[in-house]
């Protein structure tokens, strides 16, 4: 091979799937490693401060050009780039297009894929379905979160949204908590409900008692850990709402979505966030309060920081606590809220470690970029 010939990996969606893109142990194995370097610094995203989320394209509400697409639920393109230091010193970046009406054609909503380069070259090391990635990264973190926070014992868990984010959320769940022995399942839809207990029987045949129950109140009373996924308009208002008398004492809340809680149960409550700089980064793009307009529980936080009503280290961080700058569960009545927004440098993070596990048992076909650069 010439010093200037480039090759590279393809990985379709068996070949990941092969590479072990669906194993949820080692992905949370690998986002806990991530999270520490993330909170020590030791990665880079996009924009000046190296925390942007990524650089998305709009669409018009009509079209002000033939063929030009117009806007619709979650109907846009978007790239997100990162790098990642540590045991990685990778580059990447993942590159999707979403529209909802991709169900129609059997289709999912939004369709990934991701390009992992050399840091210093920028030579493209492989190009990968990233569907599955992008999945089970997102799931995996709720799972460093109750590694660190839901009690050992946990027995119970609550799904309040039965889409693909609980699916993957509960895969983790059982990962760092094998315990869990009953899941009880609220959602808006009965085919939605009815496909997840379906999926988690078939998946977990050692949970003993999957049941559908008739609300969030009922999903979140006498439940270990709770799970909520549910996307709302903006406006408090409009926000899933939990009650302070539905949560158990020890309870572990992760929330992938919107969030609403009554004021006494956030007073009782630690407050944990993957990644507290990336919600003090998207406020500064919101008009203040931000949380009304981006629901997530993060940015609850950050404005209760502002307007003093909690002060900077109440608003934690999982990063810290993994490094053991913090402290994590320290009594077994200690209720958490974890909030989850997620960031493409938990993308490369989890592409670094499946393109390794490709390369070593030869999975996937290697392409040629060039043997020599026709312009050098």
């Amino acid at each position: 091979m010439t010093d200037t010939q480039i090759d590279f990996l393809y990985l379709s969606e068996p070949d990941m799937i092969r590479a072990g893109v669906t194993d949820m142990a080692a992905c949370v194995d690998t986002m806990t490693d991530m999270l520490a370097l993330f909170a020590a610094g030791d990665y880079r995203m996009a924009g000046t401060e190296n925390n942007s989320h990524g650089a998305q394209i709009y669409f018009p509400a009509e079209a002000t050009f033939p063929g030009m697409p117009t806007d619709g639920p979650d109907r846009r393109f978007m790239a997100m780039p990162a790098y990642l230091g540590g045991d990685y010193q990778m580059a990447g970046c993942k590159w999707y297009g979403s529209n909802v009406e991709n169900k129609q054609r059997g289709l999912p909503r939004s369709i990934l894929m991701f390009t992992l380069n050399d840091k210093d070259t920028g030579a493209p090391l492989a190009i990968m379905s990233a569907n599955l990635l992008s999945a089970y990264r997102t799931g995996a973190i709720p799972g460093v979160g109750a590694r660190y926070l839901a009690r050992e014992d946990a027995r119970v868990v609550g799904i309040v949204g039965p889409g693909p984010m609980n699916r993957t959320s509960l895969e983790s769940f059982l990962a760092v908590r094998p315990g869990i022995d009953t899941v009880k399942v609220a959602g808006r839809g009965q085919a939605s409900v009815d496909t997840f207990i379906a999926w988690a029987q078939e998946r977990f045949p050692q949970i003993t008692t999957i049941t559908q129950v008739a609300d969030m109140e009922a999903a979140v009373r006498d439940s270990d850990i709770v799970s909520v996924a549910v996307p709302s308009e903006s406006g408090s208002e409009h926000y899933p709402h939990i009650a302070d008398e539905w949560v158990k004492p020890g309870a572990f809340i992760c929330c992938s979505a919107h969030l609403a809680l009554d004021e006494s149960l956030t007073l009782r409550s630690r407050h944990v966030a993957d990644a507290r700089r990336i919600y003090e980064a998207w406020a500064e793009e919101l008009p203040a309060p931000a949380h009304e307009t981006v629901g997530i529980w993060g940015m609850h936080l950050v404005d209760r920081v502002r307007d003093g009503r909690m002060t900077p280290e109440q608003f934690e961080d999982i990063g810290e606590i993994i490094q053991g700058k913090t402290p994590g569960r320290q009594h077994e009545d200690e209720v958490f809220i974890y909030s989850v927004g997620g960031m493409p440098v938990e993308d490369v993070a989890w592409a670094t470690q499946v393109y390794r596990n490709a390369v070593r048992d030869g999975i996937g076909t290697k392409l040629n970029l060039w043997e020599t650069p026709a312009l050098a």
